[in-house]
C-alpha cells in the first residue's frame, strides 16, 4: 500500500513541503473551476489500494472545505484503501458548544460532513477545543506546534530560557491548560494569564494580568490569531504590568481585518506563527516570522502509514 498525497488550493505550498519531507511527489490531481464557480475535482493516476491523504486546511473560503469533501468522495469512488484528512488549521472550531439561543454547533457540523464524505481517519493541528475530537467517530489525531517553537526557540537561545527572567502568559482564561501544557515543555517556565472579558465577538476588554511578570521577559501563547485583539491587548496590559521584552507565539495566523496593523502597533518584539495557514511573506511586517510545520506533519503522515505512534509527537 504506497502513500499518495492530494490537496485543495487553501494552502499549496503546505503540501509541496510535505512531499519534499517524505521525499515523494504529490500524486496527480486536478482542482479547478467551472465557468461558473462550481468546483471540478479529478484524480489523474490510480489510487486504487493506497494509503491517501489529503491536506487541506479549513478556513474561510468555505469553498476549502468542500474541496476536502470533493477529494474524499474521489478518493473513495477510487478504490483507495484508507483516507486520511489532513487539516493542518480545523476551521469553526471556535463554535463548538451552544452558548447562545438558536446558533449553530459548527465544529460538530462540519466533523460529521468531514467523516461522511468517506474519510477513515483525522490529521489536525492545535484543535481550538480537544472536545472537538469527540465530535468524530474516527481516530483523530490532534498534533501540537510546541515542539517547532521550541525549536526556534532554543536556536535563538541554545542555553535554554531562564525561569527567572521568562515567564510564558496565557491572554485569556480559556488557554490556561494550553499554557501549563506549554511551560512544561519550554524548561518548567512560571506561567501567569490575563484576565479579560468579551462583551460580543471579536471585541475583548482587558482586565487584569493575574500573576507576577514585572521584570520578567514574556511568551505570550496561543492558539490563534484572529482580528488579534485580544493578544494586542494583552501585550499592552503585561507591559503596563512592568513586563519585559515580549514575544508572541501562536499556532495559526489568520489575521482578519486590521490584525496585521494592530501587531505592528503593539508592544512585541516578535509574532511567531506557523504556516497553518498560507501566508504571502510579503504582505507581513518584518516582526511576524513564519516556521514551517511540514516536518512534522510528514513524520506524523509516515507513522500512520506505517502503523507507527503517533501519541510520541504530541505534547
Amino acid at each position: 500500500m504506497e502513500i499518495k498525497i492530494l490537496g485543495g488550493n487553501s494552502n499549496r505550498k503546505l503540501l509541496f513541503g510535505i512531499c519534499e519531507e517524505l521525499g515523494i511527489e504529490p500524486a496527480k490531481h486536478t482542482v479547478s473551476r467551472f465557468s461558473d464557480g462550481e468546483i471540478f475535482v479529478q484524480i489523474e493516476e490510480s489510487v486504487r489500494g493506497d494509503d491517501v491523504f489529503i491536506v487541506q486546511s479549513t478556513n474561510p473560503p468555505a469553498e476549502n472545505i468542500l474541496e476536502l469533501l470533493l477529494l474524499a468522495d474521489a478518493a473513495r469512488r477510487a478504490s483507495a484503501a484508507r483516507i486520511t484528512a489532513v487539516i493542518p488549521y480545523f476551521g469553526y472550531a471556535r463554535q463548538d458548544r451552544k452558548d447562545k439561543p438558536r446558533v449553530p454547533i459548527s465544529a460538530k457540523l462540519v466533523a460529521k460532513l468531514i467523516e461522511s464524505s468517506g474519510f477513515d481517519r483525522v490529521l489536525t493541528v492545535d484543535l481550538h477545543a480537544d472536545q472537538i475530537q469527540g465530535f468524530f467517530d474516527v481516530p483523530v489525531d490532534n498534533l501540537y506546534a510546541t515542539p517547532i517553537f521550541k525549536k526556534y526557540l532554543f536556536s535563538e537561545n541554545p542555553a535554554g530560557l531562564d525561569p527567572e527572567k521568562w515567564i510564558i502568559v496565557s491572554p485569556d482564561v480559556g488557554g490556561i491548560k494550553r499554557a501549563r501544557a506549554i511551560a512544561e515543555k519550554l524548561w518548567n517556565l512560571p506561567i501567569a494569564l490575563v484576565d479579560k472579558r468579551r462583551p460580543k465577538p471579536n471585541v475583548a476588554e482587558v482586565v487584569r494580568v493575574i500573576g507576577e511578570v514585572e521584570g520578567k521577559n514574556v511568551l505570550l501563547i496561543d492558539d490563534i490569531i484572529d482580528t488579534a485583539t485580544t493578544i494586542a491587548n494583552a501585550a499592552r496590559a503585561l507591559k503596563d504590568a512592568g513586563a519585559g521584552k515580549i514575544i508572541i507565539m501562536a499556532t495559526h495566523g489568520l489575521f482578519s481585518g486590521n490584525a496585521l496593523e494592530k501587531l505592528e502597533d503593539a508592544p512585541v518584539e516578535k509574532v511567531v506563527i506557523t504556516n497553518t495557514i498560507n501566508r504571502d511573506r510579503g504582505t507581513l511586517p518584518d516582526k511576524v516570522i513564519i516556521l514551517d510545520i511540514s516536518e512534522l506533519l510528514a513524520e506524523a503522515i509516515e507513522r500512520i502509514h506505517k502503523g507507527g505512534s503517533v501519541s510520541q509527537l504530541f505534547l
